[in-house]
C-alpha cells in the first residue's frame, strides 16, 4: 500500500498487466483493502504492509487455455509491539478466511494458501 492508500503492482504499470495478472492484482488489492478496513476498525496502524499474490498455472506460457491450479498469498507486515502482532495476525486471518470476497471466489477456481509474516520492531523487555 502506498502513502495515498492504494495498491500498485511492483515492477510494471497496471496497464501492462495481462488479464490473468490483472486478476491476481485485483485479488491482492481486495485483500489489502479488506485488511486495512479491519485494521482501522481495530484501531491498528501498521508501520508497513505488503501483499504478494502468485498463481500457479497449468501451462508454462500464458495462452487462452491456461488455467490457474493454485494461488499463494503472502502478507508481510511491520508493527511496533508483540501485542499488536497478535491483533494484526487475527485481522489478517479474518481477512483471508472470511471477509475478502475475491479470495472466496478464487477458492472456487483453485486452492489458496497463505502465509503471514509480522515483524515487531519494539524491543522486548526482560
Amino acid at each position: 500500500m502506498n502513502r495515498e492508500g492504494t495498491f500498485e503492482p511492483v515492477g510494471c504499470k497496471l496497464k501492462e498487466l495481462n488479464p490473468k495478472a490483472m486478476l491476481l492484482f485485483a485479488t491482492a488489492s481486495c485483500a489489502g483493502l479488506t485488511a486495512v478496513s479491519l485494521f482501522r476498525k481495530m484501531q491498528l496502524k501498521p508501520k508497513s504492509f505488503e501483499i504478494t499474490l502468485s498463481g500457479t498455472t497449468s501451462t508454462e506460457t500464458t495462452v487462452a487455455e491456461t488455467l490457474f491450479t493454485a494461488f499463494d498469498i503472502v502478507y508481510n507486515l511491520e508493527c511496533g509491539t508483540m501485542e499488536e502482532q497478535a491483533r494484526f495476525s487475527h485481522a489478517l486471518n479474518l481477512t483471508n478466511d472470511k471477509l475478502c470476497g475475491m479470495l472466496m471466489m478464487m477458492r472456487r477456481i483453485a486452492p489458496v494458501t497463505y502465509n503471514i509474516y509480522i515483524h515487531s520492531t519494539e524491543a522486548v523487555e526482560n
